[in-house]
């Protein structure tokens, strides 16, 4: 997985990462139980503090979205579960954008099937709908 960081961007360097590492795992790019690089290694990629790093592994643990131990390190977890907190989130976010998609025009049937043609592209959704049909 490439990761790209605009250090130009009003959107905090800790912030990206995390973005980009659920989108990696969002398209099956990164797979559960997966190991991440180390802090040192991702840091020295990224081209970023090792902090940085730090904090954004961190809140990906919060979110759930991966494990870390001392002896294996950082991991993509095998079971990411929607919780209240997570639901909370999604539709205060998804709130926004729908009133942003409204003030600009965008008419609910293309909305829906923008978010529907994006959501598709997930490839983890994909290999959930195999194992559960």
């Amino acid at each position: 997985m490439i990761i790209e960081l605009d250090m130009n961007s009003s959107i905090p360097i800790y912030v990206q990462l995390r973005n980009q590492i659920v989108m990696g795992i969002g398209h099956g790019e990164l797979k559960p139980g997966e190991s991440l690089p180390t802090v040192r290694q991702l840091a020295e990629d990224a081209g970023v503090n090792t902090m940085t790093v730090n904090k954004t592994y961190q809140i990906l643990k919060t979110e759930g979205y991966i494990n870390i131990d001392r002896r294996h390190g950082a991991v993509v977890a095998k079971n990411i579960d929607m919780d209240i907190v997570f639901r909370e989130k999604l539709e205060a976010e998804l709130e926004l954008l729908s009133a942003e998609a409204s003030i600009t025009g965008m008419d609910k049937k293309d909305f829906l099937n923008m978010c529907d043609k994006i959501y598709s592209k997930m490839k983890c959704v994909k290999e959930k709908q195999v194992i559960t049909e």
